[in-house]
This record gives C-alpha cells, structure tokens and sequence, in this order.
C-alpha cells in the first residue's frame, strides 16, 4: 500500500514538473513576444518622431520661403498706394488695395504656420519683463484703427485702472489678443467689440474680447481651441484663414503659465479669455 503511495505521489510530482515546465515555457515565450512588441514600439515611436520632426521643419522652411515674396508684395503696393510714381485712378486703387489685402491675409496664414511649426519644435523662446497694461492696449488700439475706421463696429478699450504692472512676455500676450479681436471683428457685422482685463484672485489677470457677433454653438466650444477647426457659417465660407489662431492662442497661454476659455452664445455673441498670472517668473530681485 505504501509503495502505490509512493508511486501515485511521484507520478502526481512529475505531473506538477510538467506543468511548471509548461508554463515556464509559456511564459518565456510570452515575455519574448513582449519585448519583440517593445522594440516594434519603439521603432514607431522614432518613426513618429521623424516625421513629425520632418512636418516641422517642412512648415518652417516653406513659411520662410513665402514670407520674402510676400514682403516685396506688400511693399510694392504701399509704394503703389502711395503714388509715388504717379497718380493712380479709383479703379486702380480698389485693385491695388485688395491685392495687399490679400497679401496680409496670406502673411497671416504663413506666420501662424510658422508659429506652430515652432512650437512644435520646441524652438519658441519666452521673455518676460515688467510693463503696464495702458500700454499694451495703446499699441493694441492703433493697430486696429485703420480696420475698426472702415467698419459699423466699434472697439472699445476699458482703461486698466488700478491694475498692477505684469510680469510676461507682452509680445506673446499681445499675439493672443490680437487674435481674439481679429476674430470678433470678423464675425460681428454691427455693434461692438469690448476688451476689458481685470484681476482674478490675487495673484492671476484675466483679458477678455467681448462681440455682439453670430456667436457659436455650445456643442463646438470645446473644440475652438484645436489645430484647424473653424466655426461652419456662412461668413466664415466668405473669409479664408488657417484655424490656427484659437489653437495658437491657447499654445501661447499655457506658455505663459495661463489658459484659455470662451463663453458664447448664438446671436448674442462671445466672449474669448485669457487667464494669465500676474508674474510668469516670480523672483525676489524685480520689483513692479
């Protein structure tokens, strides 16, 4: 009896060795299908890099390469507008005018593109330093009078009164707002367009363009702010443009340590802000 014991206990044993052996075979198979899999990971991981890497450079390079013709475009029909070499008559004026028109737009798209192309490359540089706001809307307001003069909107700058000096890249800022008052000009055809700024908290400032535009359905309010997307209406089927601001915008936000937001609201109107703190940099050595 004790010897069938024995021998049922050892035929159970090498059962049990040959399972474990089995298994063990299993998984080494397994783990070495892991790394095989790893590896192929990683070979697509670089070939994702390259070609985003090649997208970038691509963007840059081409931006550049327009950005010169486009320039001698622009300066030849200021000089044409400037009659330098003779009067011009209306017609030729008007066809002047949309030729440099169309340039501008043109530069517009070439320079976003060429802003994403940087940023993707990680070659965008920040430099803060401390300025007043009164000054940043100063510069803001005549750029956009020539445009607001030959409109039925107004742009209203509210004085930021009170308000201490920011710690930031202005250029950057500025870029964002410019942004946000080109689009609320574009989309609203009368009424106003308000840009207001105010501190939040104690230590954040939130910027703010308000339109009384076509305003924009909520269902597309959280993809606004991504690559390409532009609102579907019939003024934007009429006006060409990347669908790079909004996104660009965003970008420089987070940049300058902020984020971005809309409130909107169809036939109403919309409001676009930036959320940025008072100091993108805080050290004890600058004083506001």
């Amino acid at each position: 009896m004790s010897s069938q014991t024995n021998e049922t206990a050892g035929g159970e044993l090498e059962r049990l060795r040959a399972e474990v052996a089995s298994l063990r075979d299993e998984l080494n198979e397994t783990n070495q299908g892991v790394l095989a899999l790893y590896a192929e990971l990683d070979v697509q991981a670089e070939q994702l890099r390259q070609a985003s890497d090649l997208k970038s450079r691509f963007l840059s390079y081409m931006s550049h390469e327009f950005r010169t013709p486009l320039g001698s475009i622009l300066s030849m029909t200021r000089l044409l507008a400037d009659e330098l070499d003779g009067p011009l008559a209306a017609e030729q004026r008007t066809q002047v005018g949309l030729i440099s028109s169309a340039a501008r737009e043109l530069r517009d798209m070439v320079d976003d593109l060429l802003d994403l192309a940087k940023i993707e490359a990680g070659r965008i540089t920040i430099s803060p330093a401390w300025f007043d706001m009164i000054d940043l809307f100063a510069a803001l307001r005549g750029m956009f009078r020539p445009i607001v003069d030959t409109t039925a909107v107004d742009l209203i700058f509210e004085e930021p009164e009170g308000l201490p000096r920011l710690y930031t890249d202005d250029k950057k800022l500025a870029q964002i707002l410019r942004n946000y008052i080109a689009n609320a000009l574009k989309f609203t055809a009368r009424g106003e367009v308000r840009v207001s700024v105010r501190l939040e908290g104690r230590d954040e400032v939130r910027f703010a363009v308000k339109d009384t535009g076509i305003g924009i359905p909520a269902e597309m309010h959280e993809h606004l702010f991504e690559d390409f997307v532009q609102v579907d209406s019939p003024v934007q089927k009429r006006l060409r443009g990347t669908g790079l601001g909004l996104s660009l915008c965003k970008r420089f936000a987070e940049l300058l340590g902020g984020h971005v937001g809309v409130q909107s609201e169809p036939g109403v109107g919309s409001t676009f802000y930036v959320l940025i703190p008072i100091a993108l940099v805080l050290e004890s050595n600058h004083v506001p």
